[in-house]
């Protein structure tokens, strides 16, 4: 990804079945299966920690309500364009 992250990505373990549509469906490819087996015995889906677009795609294809939070980060602020000489004032067109 060229830029920082926009986004972050929150699984709760107890709630994801280790389906893996969010890791397929996910464009960055910031999802991954955990090795490690849950309470259920499944793999869970877990955030990498990097590379996350915040665009929500694993929350919409999670057949479980409430497994997967996507949080999207506030854009860093713009600078604002310098203003011409001349004044405020420019000519329409």
């Amino acid at each position: 990804m060229a830029g920082p992250a926009r986004g972050k990505v929150a699984v709760d373990v107890e709630e994801c079945k280790g389906c893996g549509l969010c890791v397929e469906s996910c464009p960055p490819k910031c999802l991954e299966l955990s090795p490690e087996l849950s309470h259920y015995g499944v793999h869970p889906a877990r955030y990498t920690g990097h590379d996350c677009t915040g665009c929500g795609i694993c929350f919409y294809c999670c057949p479980e309500p409430g497994a997967i939070t996507v949080f999207r980060l506030a854009a860093p602020p713009k600078a604002a364009p310098p203003v011409q000489a001349g004044g405020e004032h420019a000519a329409t067109l």
